[in-house]
């Protein structure tokens, strides 16, 4: 329940950045910069292009963050108890969502399959009144169940590793906050000091696998028959390799308020809702 309440607050923050990063990505030659995209996508769509793919937004991080957090408490204890301690590091905490981003991929992938092909319907010539359902539909009609999971290899490869910098950062950046201080819960955290770590581990999340989520998303978006790495080659040697870059800065500016939200009510959420167990 903390994670679903940290995913609707990570999407509904972040959600026009995360638009302009998927066109910019997909569509690197449409596009000069971060601002041009965006005038552009108003000009054509209006403010309403920015929330494009807002359901399945919500119900790819909703599936996601709900099985992500959960895995991710049980990987910390499985990690804690195989190294035999009761007192987690930040390189645990890394590692617990390293695993549980494994699971939490499959959750994620067709859902945010949908979400990126609606973020990018003008761009690929396809009925822009076209909703999520519709959409759905058309994809299981053409393609079948395995048109759902299009890029699922990518998405594990950039959720295990990214997960890691984002849980590790996160929990890093903690530890630096709270030096010297004593419980390392939330109320001692506090608003500023949870935002900060939240968005630290969002950057550290995005620095890290910004190429790997650039190959997935036109491995989802364009169709593509081609592997992950064959893929990642052609695009380096067709456009260079700044081409794996392009739409990092409205991920990183994104990142900053959203991440910074996600943990704010993931914590909230369970510090309050460990209270209502403890009073039962």
């Amino acid at each position: 329940m903390a994670g679903l309440t940290g995913g609707v607050a990570n999407v509904m923050v972040g959600l026009p950045f995360d638009t302009m990063k998927v066109k910019m990505q997909t569509f690197p030659h449409l596009y000069t910069n971060t601002m041009d995209c965006i005038k552009q996508t108003i000009k054509k769509d209006s403010w309403r292009g920015l929330y494009a793919g807002t359901g399945p937004a919500l119900a790819a991080s909703l599936s996601e963050n709900s099985v992500l957090f959960g895995a991710y408490g049980l990987c910390q204890q499985m990690v804690c108890h195989l190294r035999q301690t009761t007192s987690c590091q930040p390189i645990d905490y890394a590692i617990a969502g390293f695993f549980a981003a494994f699971f939490s991929s499959f959750a994620l992938c067709p859902t945010e399959l949908i979400k990126c092909k609606l973020q990018a319907l003008r761009e690929t010539g396809l009925n822009t009144h076209i909703g999520p359902i519709q959409l759905t539909r058309q994809i299981l009609q053409v393609e079948g169940i395995a048109g759902m999971y299009r890029g699922l290899t990518a998405t594990i490869a950039r959720e295990m590793p990214g997960y890691f910098c984002f849980f590790g950062g996160y929990e890093l950046a903690k530890k630096f906050l709270l030096v010297n201080t004593e419980p390392t819960d939330v109320k001692s955290l506090g608003l500023l000091k949870t935002t900060i770590a939240g968005s630290f581990g969002g950057m550290c999340l995005w620095s890290a696998i910004f190429p790997i989520d650039v190959v997935k998303s036109r491995i989802q978006i364009g169709g593509s028959g081609k592997s992950f790495t064959v893929l990642m080659a052609d695009i380096v040697r067709r456009e260079g390799l700044t081409a794996l870059y392009k739409g990092l800065t409205p991920t990183l500016v994104r990142t900053i308020p959203s991440s910074g939200a996600l943990f704010v009510a993931y914590e909230n959420t369970k510090h309050l809702l460990m209270k209502v167990v403890d009073t039962v």
